[in-house]
């Protein structure tokens, strides 16, 4: 697993590495997807995991998935919390996944923020969702067919990015922000845990 921003790559616990052959992947955002949102999540006290998170992520590997987590964190740039910070949270999250037998396959975060943004954050990037930066990025890195995969978001801007890079399946949980439900998604689920039967029925048909 690595960590990944516009501002360098920092080595994680589990170095990622590009598969030889195209892979799919779930693209998934943190907040509201992986964990409760509760407004710049930072610190494992305020860290809170969605019902089902792990199962339903186990079972998404099982069916052939890379998962990738692509978040926007313009707290950093805001100054609430550094990228240190977050980067520690950020491991204690992976090791969880791994003591519950799933490697997450890659995180990309988003430091900036165009308007709010303090000193060097404060950019006008390509990483930043409704931007397909992030999306991109992990695509070329992971050897990923961005059309035989997944973008699971709770926001609006989730779903634009997946659909800037081409990602067809785009599925807006109800776990997080209260958005539109015709937000560029696909379909609109309760949340992650039912992804993975989702995801089986349409091989099904």
């Amino acid at each position: 697993m690595q960590f990944h921003s516009n501002s360098g790559i920092i080595q994680g616990l589990i170095i990622a590495i590009g598969a030889c052959t195209v892979s799919r992947a779930i693209f998934l955002d943190r907040d509201g997807v992986i964990n409760k949102d509760h407004g710049y999540v930072h610190q494992v006290d305020d860290f809170e995991y969605i019902d089902g998170v792990f199962e339903a992520c186990a079972a998404l590997k099982q069916m052939g998935y890379k998962l990738v987590v692509v978040t926007n964190q313009s707290g950093i740039a805001r100054g609430m919390y550094s990228e240190d910070e977050f980067h520690n949270l950020t491991e204690w999250m992976d090791w969880n996944f791994a003591d519950k037998g799933v490697e997450l396959d890659g995180i990309y975060y988003c430091p900036h923020h165009n308007e709010h943004g303090i000193g060097a954050y404060k950019v006008d990037c390509d990483c930043r969702k409704p931007k397909p930066g992030m999306i991109n990025d992990a695509a070329k890195f992971l050897k990923l067919d961005v059309t035989q995969s997944v973008m699971v978001g709770d926001k609006a801007d989730d779903m634009l990015a997946a659909k800037a890079a081409g990602v067809t399946i785009r599925i807006l949980v109800r776990t997080g922000k209260q958005v539109p439900e015709h937000s560029e998604a696909t379909i609109v689920l309760d949340s992650i845990a039912d992804i993975p039967n989702y995801l089986r029925s349409l091989t099904a048909n």
